[in-house]
């Protein structure tokens, strides 16, 4: 059985810190390490002379005894299934905002934490989350809101993807045990919508070739995403270690952002060559590459509509326009 004790430690200045001594060791929720001594920043003195330093002493200890006591029950609650009050009025915005964080470049899980805020408020107790209050929430998405920079109404499909961000962070909070249920398993997707998937003409991604572009880096990240397919999100994390081969035989090596799926994409020597000198393995390949950057900067005529990144799929027929534009 794990135990707490409450010890002290000399410090400067005659005084002791007290910490709290947890054998055998638990593992900590969030970081997932052993956690042995915990400080609680507070000090009694080692020879208390006046009356006021004797009454510190004593309503210190008080205090770091019922920490103490506190933390034992808090332990004892975690092995046998029940949560502690702490637990359950801790804010699971800032947990879910923590999981966001964790994908610094995901576009998608900062708006899912968004638009879970602009429902529940910026701080919102574990203890709140039900089915029905999930429930309320997938409706919510499906109403189609509009919170985004330009208040766009949001599609079903990018409401199922919010939707399924949420629902892992459920999953991974059940595990570190700030719920009871796992709700995330419980609870129902949101149903993807088949779409129509539109396309480029090669007349079309001729234009985008000799269009100017006031960044020429989103114009490289487009040129290249027409032709090898590769969806935006796939393309701000690919990174130099991923694109492997030698000539007549490029290919590129990931998983999909999207979908998880190990993926293998031969790619030509025309389109490797279009990325320029090559990086060390660990660099991106678009290096600076932003969402916001993308459709701020994509504006140009000869991209209006048909340029986002979810647009440009085109065969290896176009290598040709590219190949000969490129090289002036």
């Amino acid at each position: 059985m794990t135990k707490v004790t409450l010890r002290k430690k000399m410090i400067s200045k005659g005084r002791y810190t007290l910490y709290l001594d947890i054998y055998p060791p638990i593992k900590d929720q969030l970081t997932g390490k052993l956690e042995r001594k915990i400080y609680l920043k507070i000090f009694i003195y080692k020879r208390a002379r006046t009356e006021a330093d004797k009454l510190h002493n004593r309503e210190t200890i008080a205090l770091a005894e019922h920490i103490r006591a506190q933390r034992q029950i808090d332990i004892q609650n975690i092995k046998y299934n029940y949560l502690s009050e702490e637990r359950l009025n801790s804010n699971f915005i800032l947990f879910f905002q923590k999981e966001a964080d964790k994908r610094r470049c995901s576009y998608n899980w900062q708006m899912a934490v968004n638009y879970l805020e602009a429902f529940a408020g910026d701080s919102f107790p574990f203890g709140g989350l039900t089915e029905d209050f999930c429930e309320k929430y997938g409706n919510y998405l499906l109403s189609s809101p509009a919170i985004g920079r330009y208040r766009r109404k949001i599609s079903k499909n990018t409401a199922a993807c919010y939707f399924a961000k949420f629902k892992s962070t459920l999953r991974r909070a059940y595990r570190n045990n700030y719920l009871l249920t796992d709700l995330g398993n419980i609870i129902s997707n949101i149903e993807i919508k088949d779409t129509h998937r539109p396309f480029l003409f090669l007349d079309e991604l001729q234009r985008m070739v000799e269009a100017e572009c006031k960044s020429i880096l989103v114009k490289k990240a487009g040129l290249f995403s027409a032709l090898t397919g590769v969806r935006y999100s796939d393309i701000e994390s690919l990174k130099w270690g991923s694109i492997q081969g030698t000539q007549g035989n490029f290919y590129i090596l990931f998983n999909q952002n999207k979908t998880g799926k190990a993926e293998y994409l031969p790619i030509s020597d025309d389109t490797f060559n279009l990325l320029g000198i090559r990086g060390e393995d660990e660099k991106k390949v678009f290096n600076g590459l932003k969402y916001d950057l993308v459709t701020r900067r994509v504006v140009d005529n000869a991209y209006a509509n048909h340029a986002l990144f979810v647009l440009f799929r085109v065969g290896s027929s176009f290598n040709s326009v590219v190949k000969k534009k490129l090289n002036g």
